[in-house]
């Protein structure tokens, strides 16, 4: 047994089930153990209570793959993890980090002569099915006893080796970038749509299946719509606010310090910075001055 995955949320959990289904052996650790001891029962994974005992059951060249939120909980476990392995092993994040901390834990790695890679995989809950779209970035050493691993969580065709460190997360981080563009892309043609005088007994289910069959802007997006149209036909169990996990900002900074126009991807950020708020302060100057001015009618609260 070579492969050892920590942390099993909703990416984690599922792709050491993909990878058990694919036949490969492997150990798994998570801060709360249950979840480990449920993979156990369920795949046939090797659960296990600490770190230090993931880390013996594995055999060198070691693969100690982090699936956690970027930030403070890799830094942590990665101060925990690397003092157990040794010279050669392989210590992967696979979750959404920034790629400049990839900068600084692969360079804490190279002290102790662990190999560092980072992977940014998409695929969200859908993955188990069907597959995680990889990109890999770190020493190519690494990423061909890397290969099987990847064969099996990706479909086929489905990932990529992007360069050196760093570079699998920053591809990550753009991929996410114009996630953001396409969405908002979808959610403001739609509602306008909703909002015309065709909107109101036209099927929006129905709509993305058409647009889906042949046109130029079919995606795997729109097939999510129809679905999400199909359960609640008007969103009416929604809330229109909407969360960012941190991808977003950093490509428009990336774009920032690049002097590389990204207009679309920044715009789609601020709207959903906007999805958050209600009666802002800076609304309420806006309608004040349109009054001041021009006598404009107000809301009064």
């Amino acid at each position: 047994m070579q492969f050892g995955i920590i942390g099993l949320g909703r990416m984690g959990l599922n792709m050491a089930r993909r990878l058990r289904r694919a036949g490969l052996p492997l150990a798994a650790w998570n801060r709360s153990f249950d979840k480990a001891e449920a993979l156990a029962a369920e795949d046939g994974a090797l659960a296990c209570r600490t770190l230090e005992e993931l880390v013996q059951a594995l055999t060198p060249p070691r693969i100690c793959w982090l699936m956690l939120p970027a930030g403070p909980a890799v830094d942590a476990h990665l101060d925990q993890v690397l003092p157990l392995l040794a010279p050669g092993d392989i210590l992967v994040d696979g979750g959404n980090s920034w790629y400049k901390d990839d900068l600084r834990h692969a360079a804490v790695c190279n002290t102790v002569g662990v190999q560092y890679v980072d992977a940014g995989v998409s695929g969200g809950v859908w993955g188990l099915s069907e597959g995680y779209c990889t990109m890999v970035g770190g020493p190519a050493q690494a990423v061909a006893v890397l290969a099987p691993y990847l064969d099996a969580l990706a479909p086929p065709h489905g990932w990529m080796h992007c360069g050196g460190t760093g570079s699998g997360h920053f591809v990550k981080m753009i991929h996410n970038g114009i996630e953001y563009g396409m969405m908002q892309a979808y959610a403001e043609g739609l509602g306008l749509i909703q909002a015309s005088g065709y909107g109101k007994d036209l099927d929006m289910a129905a709509l993305c299946h058409l647009w889906n069959q042949g046109s130029v802007i079919r995606s795997w997006l729109l097939e999510l719509a129809e679905r999400a149209f199909a359960e609640d036909p008007a969103l009416e169990g929604l809330a229109g606010h909407v969360e960012d996990s941190g991808e977003g900002r950093w490509t428009v900074l990336e774009s920032i310090e690049l002097a590389q126009p990204a207009p679309v991807l920044a715009l789609s950020l601020m709207q959903r910075f906007r999805s958050r708020q209600e009666n802002t302060f800076q609304d309420r100057i806006l309608a004040a001055l349109r009054r001041e001015f021009g006598g404009h009618a107000v809301k009064e609260t």
